[in-house]
């Protein structure tokens, strides 16, 4: 069964960090693009990170570029977002995702996996 397990959620101040993973299992997801989207209160679901097979190639939405950074783990099958200069706006449930291709992750597309995400609270 695979499965993709966040972790590293919590509560934190506004200008402090966190460091979110997601553990996959149950396959490989050495040739996937893995990725980190989030939903607030009250919003839809959107777009945060997504990176490419090998590390190679990254994209951000601009409310986190420049604070956020997305890396991966191959040998762990492990997907990280770290978290910068968090703002009492990135307050959401961060899920993380896998799926073949690269491309499109921002405009809405269906993704393969899922994970249950973790939620991450910034208080001002």
């Amino acid at each position: 069964q695979v499965q993709l397990v966040e972790s590293g959620g919590g509560l934190v101040q506004a200008g402090g960090s966190l460091r979110l993973s997601c553990a996959a299992s149950g396959r490989t997801f050495s040739n996937y693009a893995r990725g980190w989207f989030r939903q607030a209160p009250g919003k839809e679901r959107e777009f945060v990170a997504t990176i490419n097979w090998n590390g190679g190639m990254t994209y951000y939405a601009d409310s986190v570029k420049g604070r956020f950074t997305i890396s991966r783990d191959n040998a762990k099958n492990t997907v990280y977002l770290q978290m910068n200069s968090l703002k009492p706006e990135d307050t959401a449930v961060y899920y993380c995702a896998a799926d073949r291709s690269y491309g499109s992750w921002s405009l809405g597309r269906a993704l393969e996996h899922w994970g249950q995400g973790t939620l991450v609270t910034v208080s001002s």
